[in-house]
């Protein structure tokens, strides 16, 4: 299906809502019937109309049908967060005695979801190193229901085989999913290597403005039908028609700003690579990443986020480097149209700081919209100030 057709037209009726080009917001909770019997069908199948904005409604479905378009995916749900995705998706895979292989270092939200709240109605979580594609495999038990995967991670990017792993998976009957945030379908489409569910955080780059969240569930018809109706419909994390709409809007440009992201990105990781004070780069497309094969294999480009570390002796070294930045800002997320960093360290104290271990000199920076020229010039007066 055209990439075009998808983002302009697709799941749009001009003619239901007068011709308008953008679609209106069906800003209601509920929905009227003409008869008891309708009433009744919509009882037994949700899924199958419009009964009560807590499931399906109209705006929300236009998106629904694009991102799950988008994934090359039969269907898709649409949550108010990355995280209700996540929850929901892995939620559905399990059961008291169950078991998950996840990836090592998964986004906060899932590894509190691993540690802390599955535990307590008896599934276990082990972590690998996915970099290995064996470590899957050796992890693997008789009670194993899932493989969680996050390729590229956000810190290290460190990547997973996908078609090997989902092909070992589909012969042990065990659920893959993976957060595909990093990439967004546009780059990578886990569903053709093999993968069950792919999920991605839909307030990154398909919001596009850091002005709304969202989060995108896409797989079988199937298995999206199941979690509908039971996870989706009872945690009540679906998401809500205006930040729809927004998503909407954010996707109409999304081919044109990714586009710009990863030609700036590499501009600016070749500026943060040849600078003195750096003394490695993390970047999927950079020729020296260990996994550059894999990566050129599975990703069609690398968008905006990477890592680096510095040379620096204390925490102050690194916190002088950011706070003296005068037009990126220091932030958690990314994907919007403005450039970010994130210093590892921000979690430790002054005398925590090991200047031996590289993750405590790590930064994550996101390459937005702004002109690379103007992001380098801020990140040289800032590395002057803060390593003269």
């Amino acid at each position: 299906m055209d990439l075009s057709f998808i983002i302009n037209e697709l799941g749009e009726d001009r003619d239901q809502y007068f011709n308008a080009v953008a679609p209106p917001i069906m800003q209601t909770s509920n929905f009227r019937f003409r008869r008891v019997d309708q009433l009744r069908s919509a009882f037994a199948d949700e899924m199958s109309t419009y009964l009560y904005s807590r499931g399906l409604n109209p705006t929300v479905d236009i998106l629904r049908k694009k991102l799950a378009a988008l994934d090359g995916a039969e269907d898709c749900l649409v949550f108010n967060s990355g995280a209700a995705t996540i929850f929901a998706g892995v939620l559905a895979q399990v059961k008291s005695g169950d078991h998950i292989v996840s990836v090592q270092q998964p986004y906060t939200w899932a590894q509190r979801l691993f540690d802390q709240i599955l535990p307590r109605f008896g599934v276990e979580t082990t972590y690998v190193d996915g970099r290995r594609t064996e470590n899957y495999f050796e992890a693997t038990r008789p009670t194993t229901t899932l493989y969680y995967m996050e390729s590229p991670n956000s810190w290290d990017f460190a990547l997973q085989d996908l078609g090997a792993i989902a092909a070992y998976a589909r012969q042990k009957e065990i659920v893959t999913l993976i957060d595909n945030s990093y990439c967004t379908p546009l780059y990578q489409r886990p569903l053709e290597y093999g993968i069950d569910l792919a999920m991605q955080t839909a307030t990154k780059y398909i919001g596009g403005h850091s002005d709304t969240l969202g989060g995108v569930l896409s797989g079988s018809r199937e298995s999206i039908k199941r979690i509908f109706d039971s996870e989706y419909l009872n945690i009540g994390s679906g998401i809500q028609p205006f930040n729809a709409w927004m998503l909407l809007r954010g996707l109409r440009t999304l081919p044109a700003r990714l586009e710009r992201i990863v030609s700036s990105t590499h501009e600016v990781v070749q500026y943060i690579k040849q600078h003195p004070v750096v003394d490695a780069v993390y970047y999927p497309h950079d020729p020296g990443f260990p996994q550059y094969d894999l990566a050129r294999r599975q990703m069609a480009q690398a968008p905006g986020l990477f890592s680096f570390t510095v040379k620096a002796a204390s925490r102050q070294q690194v916190v002088t480097f950011c706070e003296s930045l005068q037009h990126i800002l220091m932030a958690v997320s990314w994907g919007g149209f403005e450039s970010l960093l994130l210093p590892r360290c921000a979690s430790l104290q002054d005398a925590e700081f090991n200047p031996a271990d590289a993750g405590h000199r790590m930064l994550r920076m996101y390459v937005g919209l702004e002109a690379p020229a103007y992001l380098v010039a801020d990140l040289d007066q800032a590395f002057r100030k803060a390593f003269a």
